[in-house]
């Protein structure tokens, strides 16, 4: 079988994309890999944080939920609160007016909750779409000097990862193949995993986090998993890591899904997490921001330390093994079902 590619460019292919892009003094985070927001300047003091995420595949009865929470997320990740947001909807020719407004009415009541605001948008029905395609551009303001990016990371700083890896691919699961899900998790529980939708979200634990004392810098799990959200911390700090293996809080049914799919350590850690994220924070304030956050409910494990050696470790009892480079998620894998 081969393998199934989806989502970003490497690394390497979006550098060669971001060649033609001219730099100006305003934009103090321009377009680069590792960095799912940009930010300029608005005067002096204040910094307008900008994020865009494309939303497609997902459930219809959640679609409008998540295409705001995948860019706001990105927007609150970066110390900012999402304020704003756009939104553009694209379907088939033979896609009816109705399924738009549904899928606007979600979008509509999930910026309410955020006391987000609908600026403006594009709807429309084109040759060529086969599938609902959505994106979300969502702009929040920050003081300059609260400004918080995956690039902030210091020697010391300890990894916390709150929720679980693997929740975003097994609820999508859940969602749009339920005889399978049934068959692997039993009827019971994949009733109770469909209600965990409203998780694929970073929003809250990022504000809690931005709050903090000596907090550094922080990054969500999406596309690639731990894998692609370590490295990038790491190659944009300038710095190494140590992870340990049995710190990592790992959903069981994900390790369900890579017994029945026969997957591969790496792709474990790979494994698409939206709504999980990583933060660096100063190892004397890392205990209050764990209880700060499971305070509000939200689960959070301390699974390893940024290094100024530059290796990448992780750790499975006393060995020591290298970190993987390269993502291998199974995300589209497992949604095909091969």
């Amino acid at each position: 079988m081969d393998r199934i590619r989806m989502g970003k460019l490497s690394t390497e292919e979006l550098k060669r994309l971001l060649k033609c892009v001219e730099k100006q003094p305003r934009i103090i985070v321009p377009p680069q890999p590792g960095y799912d927001s940009g930010v300029h300047l608005v005067n002096e003091n204040e910094c307008l944080v900008v994020s865009t995420d494309p939303c497609i595949g997902v459930p219809e009865e959640w679609f409008g939920w998540l295409l705001i929470h995948y860019a706001a997320s990105d927007v609150a990740l970066f110390g900012a609160k999402p304020r704003f947001c756009t939104n553009i909807l694209l379907g088939p020719p033979e896609t009816k007016a109705e399924v738009f407004v549904e899928i606007m009415k979600q979008v509509c009541a999930a910026a309410e909750e955020l006391d987000m605001v609908v600026v403006t948008g594009h709807t429309g029905t084109y040759n060529g779409i086969s599938a609902i395609v959505g994106a979300c551009t969502a702009y929040g303001m920050v003081d300059k000097d609260k400004l918080i990016t995956p690039g902030g990371s210091q020697s010391d700083d300890r990894v916390i990862c709150t929720k679980r890896i693997g929740l975003e691919t097994v609820v999508n699961l859940v969602l749009t193949h339920r005889a399978l899900a049934e068959s692997l998790f039993n009827v019971t529980h994949t009733r109770e995993l469909q209600n965990l939708v409203k998780m694929q979200t970073c929003v809250k634990e990022a504000s809690l986090l931005t709050e903090a004392a000596g907090i550094h810098a922080m990054h969500d799990t999406t596309e690639g998993g731990l894998v692609v959200a370590l490295n990038e911390m790491a190659t944009t700090s300038n710095l190494g890591f140590t992870v340990e293996l049995e710190k990592i809080p790992i959903l069981k049914e994900a390790q369900i899904l890579q017994a029945h799919f026969t997957l591969s350590q790496n792709a474990l850690l790979s494994i698409s997490s939206t709504g999980t994220l990583l933060a660096a924070i100063a190892p004397k304030t890392a205990d209050d921001a764990l209880q700060k956050l499971r305070n509000y409910g939200v689960d959070a494990s301390l699974i390893g330390v940024f290094t100024r050696d530059k290796k990448r470790l992780i750790q499975h009892g006393k060995k020591r093994m290298a970190f993987p480079k390269v993502a291998e998620d199974p995300y589209g894998r497992i949604m095909l079902k091969q």
